[in-house]
């Protein structure tokens, strides 16, 4: 049995979106305020606390609609809206084989169901609508009554002046949380924008009594909030405690581990009673009790790098109070240096370690104790404890405090934590999922492509209207195009997957621009500078490739790239005969000459002469592809002599001439690698137009680039001295506009 998808509606921004969950693990990931955060809450509310539901619960676009309802019910006119499809709902799809149907029988949507897919609305509704009407008009007559018996000259506005005000504190309390079971056979696919058709649900439907999922699945979650100061504390049978929320010190987390799993109060051992028959041996018998019964635990944190290469090692230590040795905030210690002989050990209380290490250790804990609270319920001496089918663990960012490759060990390892024990391993009778949210690209680097969940954020299409995010599946982006699958997929292996959380992409063609677009946008672009671009190296005829992904994420994009001019030639075969092959050539108009770069033929402009190319007005470099996402390329162009502003135009070949052509008098001072010698030489003796781009040529085909770039990046203290080439310049310009922010707006809420 696994949860196979769930679908959410009016939910903050997830106003109608599907998530698929992997078998084993679902990563979230997607740019700032892209609503992994809203999914997760989601579930929280959903599925662990629903009293803590609220009115910015509900996507903002539906507060009109709500508005309306109030404004009808003070007319006693008709009624536009049903307030209950308005608020939130959460599909929940299962997955389980006919074998498992005991598990689900109070589900299920009739005797026909032969195994498959089984569906669970959770859907909040208005407890008594009858009830919120008269509540809300009798506080809107009072409110008006105040408002029309002031002076004139005093304009008041009385709160609640509309039903979301009304709403905006006691939500919960007109609200009941209702189950229903969905029917397979209407099961319907996302559209093209991941947004989900989520079925009607018939007026007869009948409500399920009591919790659908209780005894089902095992839910238990890690939020983003964890403080690890010595004073936040609270009960092991806590709501904080059940959810994982870390606002214990580990101790704590240690000492509720202890009573479910090590203290077996009906088996006493030897060592017990020894060490409370005597206090002075107390502390020895009862430290190497909890060694003992912990020794499993601190082998399976050594499985997963914990400690760690000069790390302090972590031990409990009972030395401060013999008989409640885990009831303070010292019971977790760190031993931080080896004693020589005679000597005392020396240990730290937990607060003195890192935060990235307590973090690290804390959620390994959580995840070991989640797994030991399912497979070995307390027990019972009057009721049996029966073991859910599914365990769902959830975890909101687990990259706090952690460097890279802790966060990379820890995605890797977390499942297998989960799933080390003997009942499990293997074993399908019990299932596991994990879901993670984060905003990390270390951690989407360790996750196979094919667990990734992208949070992609659509933009309000009318006034009015607020923006939207819907969730794309990324294994099955690329349909059946294994090759471009493969190659994308080691691409991102291979560099990071930074793509994945970004507001932009910038495709760029070698080294040299890899080194020095970041720079001409650090000191020329300061508004771009501020949103979080990804850099992506590749040749020209790979950049296509990521065309199904930048479509899939709706990601704006600027592919800088070469004019690479050739000429079809016609040349002898092997066998004798001709044949009509590409030569590289220096451009230049009216000469028959056409591209041999894949991007400008087959994504954009979709040209291949030249000339074409050349006479591409700056407009026309922009494309909104497919209604799907906006798409800028920037290649060579025209420019002036630098050397004669009236003199001939030159048509630069690489990035690396268009950048001397618009730098020529900082280029002439600056020395460091042969490349950079040679061009500066070449500069100062003031060759012609032809003498100019004939030579350059020669050096940049020849050239140390990255060399080059670092020597422009050195040797020019002033920065902003280094000018792009034209064709960049335009190209960021128009990326600085398209991700422009409306200006911040701060407002009066009222009272």
């Amino acid at each position: 049995m696994k949860v196979d998808f769930i679908e959410i509606q009016n939910f903050r921004k997830l106003k109608s979106c599907r998530i698929d969950f992997d078998k084993e693990k679902t990563l979230l990931v997607g740019a700032n305020n892209s609503g992994k955060t809203s999914a997760m809450i989601a579930l929280r509310k959903f599925l662990i606390s629903p009293k803590s539901i609220e009115l910015r619960d509900i996507s903002i676009g539906n507060w009109s609609a709500i508005d309306q309802v109030g404004l009808d019910w003070e007319s006693e006119g008709e009624f536009q809206h049903t307030l209950n499809e308005l608020l939130p709902l959460l599909d929940v799809w299962l997955d389980v084989p006919i074998t498992q149907i005991h598990h689900i029988i109070h589900i299920i949507p009739n005797v026909d169901w032969m195994g498959g897919v089984v569906g669970v609305r959770l859907r909040f509704e208005f407890k008594d609508i009858g009830l919120l009407k008269a509540d809300y008009i009798k506080e809107r007559l009072a409110a008006k009554k105040i408002e029309t018996e002031a002076p004139k000259e005093q304009k008041l506005s009385i709160a609640p002046r509309n039903l979301i005000e009304f709403l905006e504190k006691p939500l919960s309390d007109y609200l009941a949380l209702k189950a229903y079971s969905l029917d397979p056979e209407q099961l319907a696919a996302p559209d093209n924008k991941g947004r989900a058709c989520v079925q009607p649900l018939p007026e007869d439907a009948l409500e399920l009594e009591g919790s659908p999922f209780q005894g089902l699945i095992n839910i238990r979650e890690i939020p983003a909030m964890r403080d690890f100061s010595a004073g936040g504390t609270s009960s092991p049978d806590s709501e904080d405690a059940k959810s994982g929320r870390l606002i214990r010190t580990l101790s704590d987390h240690v000492r509720s581990y202890y009573d479910q799993h090590v203290d077996q109060k009906d088996d006493v051992s030897a060592d017990d009673i020894g060490a409370f028959s005597a206090l002075q041996q107390a502390e020895k018998a009862f430290d190497q009790r909890l060694k003992t019964g912990f020794s499993s635990v601190f082998d399976e944190l050594t499985e997963i790098g914990i400690p760690g290469i000069n790390n302090p090692s972590i031990v409990i230590n009972t030395k401060f109070k013999s008989l409640d040795g885990l009831s303070h905030g010292s019971a977790v210690q760190y031993r931080v240096s080896e004693p020589e002989d005679d000597q005392e050990e020396r240990y730290l209380p937990e607060s003195y370690a890192g935060l990235g290490y307590q973090n690290l250790i804390a959620m390994v804990f959580l995840l070991m104790r989640f797994r030991q609270d399912w497979v070995e319920p307390k027990t019972s001496s009057t009721a049996e404890v029966s073991i859910a089918p599914l365990q769902l663990i959830m975890i909101e960012e687990p990259e706090a405090h952690l460097h890279a490759q802790v966060q990379q060990v820890f995605i890797k390892k977390a499942y297998s934590v989960l799933r080390n024990h003997t009942d499990l391993e293997d074993s399908d009778t019990y299932a596991t999922q994990l879901l993670v949210s984060t905003h990390s690209s270390h951690v989407a680097h360790e996750v196979d492509f094919a667990n990734l969940r992208y949070f992609r954020r659509l933009p309000a299409k009318n006034q009015g209207q607020s923006p939207t995010s819907t969730i794309i599946n990324l294994s099955n982006v690329f349909g059946e195009d294994i090759k471009t699958l493969r190659f994308v997929k080691r691409y991102i292996k291979a560099t990071d997957c930074d793509l994945f959380f970004a507001d932009a992409a910038i495709f760029v063609e070698g080294q040299t621009e890899r080194i020095l677009v970041p720079h001409f946008i650090r000191h020329h672009f300061g508004d771009l500078w501020r949103r979080y671009i990804s850099l992506i190296d590749l040749g020209g005829s790979n950049a296509p490739r990521f065309k199904p992904l930048i479509k899939a994420l709706g990601l704006t994009s600027l592919v800088i790239t070469d004019l690479d001019a050739c000429l079809p030639t016609k040349v002898q075969t092997a066998k004798g005969g001709t044949t009509i092959r590409n030569k590289k050539a220096k451009p230049k108009l009216n000469a028959g000459q056409v591209t041999c770069n894949t991007t400008l033929k087959s994504w954009h402009p979709k040209l291949i002469s030249i000339d074409d190319l050349l006479s591409v007005n700056e407009p026309e470099h922009y494309i909104c592809v497919n209604d799907e996402y906006d798409l800028y390329v920037a290649y060579q162009k025209v420019v002036a002599d630098p050397t004669n502003k009236d003199g001939d135009k030159l048509i630069p070949r690489t990035f690396e001439d268009a950048l001397v052509y618009a730098n020529i008098d900082a280029l002439k001072v600056i020395s460091g690698s042969s490349t950079t010698n040679k061009i500066a030489k070449l500069i100062n003796n003031e060759p012609s137009a032809d003498g100019l781009e004939i030579e350059l040529f020669e050096i940049v085909d020849k050239a140390k680039k990255a060399a080059f770039a670092i020597d422009c990046l050195v040797e020019i203290e002033d920065g902003s001295e280094l000018s792009p080439p034209p064709y960049i310049e335009a190209g960021l310009k128009w990326l600085q506009e398209k991700l422009k922010e409306p200006a911040l707006i701060l407002t009066d809420s009222g009272a």
